[in-house]
């Protein structure tokens, strides 16, 4: 099996591959910055972006396409959500954003094995890979509590009730959301390019 952009576009050179992973860093750069309102935090459709560029690139560019992002942020472009930069990977969010590489790469794995075809599969993979993403968002504060010794407003809490109700709780609905989304578009696109 192979990735959607692999099926449209077939064999791809260097300078395709580069365009793609450009591209797509560009998509989540402009998805980042959408922010629907939802209830109990606004939802950015940064993650959904993710999700589909690790779907349809594949494992291996759509992890490259990730990195491209997060160094697009690092040197400083507004690329990340509310226009934030290099700045975020000093703040609470730093282990998300390092997790997005492996979002996009176990989604991208799953469309290379085939397994995130249809739209129950590809939302199950979406859905715990979106889970996953949980892990290095909350061990980089208790991480960077640990290194430090400083303790803060989002530094130095043990694992509990406070990264539940401030780094997971809030998110899960847009999350499941998101996956769902997910699936459907990219369901739609492989039935697209059967009928071609």
């Amino acid at each position: 099996m192979s990735s959607l952009s692999h099926s449209v576009l077939g064999q791809q050179s260097v300078i395709k591959q580069a365009g793609l992973v450009f591209g797509a860093s560009l998509f989540i750069a402009m998805a980042a910055q959408i922010s629907v309102p939802m209830f109990p935090v606004p939802m950015t459709l940064q993650t959904l972006a993710i999700l589909l560029v690790g779907f349809t690139l594949g494992a291996r560019l759509g992890a490259l396409a990730l990195i491209t992002y997060l160094a697009e942020g690092a040197m400083g472009l507004p690329v990340f959500a509310n226009a934030g930069n290099g700045a975020a990977f000093f703040g609470p969010t730093a282990g998300f954003l390092v997790g997005f590489v492996g979002v996009a790469f176990l989604a991208g794995l799953a469309a290379d094995r085939g397994i995130a075809k249809g739209v129950v599969s590809t939302a199950l993979v979406a859905l715990a890979v979106s889970a996953l993403l949980y892990v290095p968002g909350i061990a980089w504060p208790m991480a960077v509590a640990k290194v430090t010794g400083l303790e803060g407003t989002w530094i130095g809490k043990e694992f509990g009730a406070y990264y539940w109700a401030y780094f997971i709780q809030p998110f899960l609905i847009g999350d499941a959301v998101k996956a769902v989304l997910a699936a459907v578009i990219m369901a739609g696109g492989w039935s697209f390019l059967a009928k071609r």
